[in-house]
């Protein structure tokens, strides 16, 4: 397994959609293995292909992320979602502090369903179609939405967004 680069905004495969995986085979799993390595690495709880510069609508994540610092020596396993698509979602949660790998230094609140029913495929090809509450609900949204092009930033007031892009552009022009 290898350690990829993480890809930030405004990187233009972030804010592309991801193409749909057509044959799961020896090079996605490689991926898939790769990815996971990367996420817990960054540290994260989920990380889409796009963020680690692959256009393919592939997630991996944590399905127990820790939410305590006592379950922080739970094992690291990752989860992984060929094509996955949210086909139902309910209620209304305000993420806190919302962050992601591709957009560092910034986190904000962000409303996300509190309910949402994925499907996609596992890494066998076997079909999987399940429900998300709390936590993993917020991940699966936040995942699948990088495989639409779409980042948490794109969610948030435009204000809230315009002061980050403000930070970013002086961030960057001081490198």
């Amino acid at each position: 397994m290898a350690l990829l680069k993480i890809y930030h905004y405004p990187e233009k495969v972030l804010l592309q959609k991801a193409l749909p995986v057509e044959t799961i085979d020896d090079s996605i799993i490689k991926l898939v293995n790769d990815m996971g390595e990367t996420m817990f690495d960054a540290p994260g709880v989920g990380l889409a292909a796009p963020q680690v510069g692959e256009s393919k609508r592939i997630i991996v994540y944590n399905p127990s992320p820790a939410t305590s610092e006592e379950d922080e020596d739970l094992p690291q396993e990752f989860k992984a979602l060929i094509n996955p698509e949210i086909i139902a979602s309910s209620g209304s949660i305000t993420s806190e502090g919302e962050a992601c790998l591709s957009v560092p230094d910034y986190s904000c609140d962000v409303k996300r369903f509190e309910k949402v029913t994925v499907r996609g495929l596992n890494l066998e090809g076997k079909k999987l179609e399940f429900d998300a509450e709390g936590i993993l609900a917020v991940i699966m949204q936040h995942e699948i939405d990088h495989l639409d092009g779409v980042l948490y930033i794109d969610r948030i007031s435009a204000l809230k967004r315009n002061m980050y892009k403000k930070k970013l552009k002086k961030r960057l022009q001081s490198n």
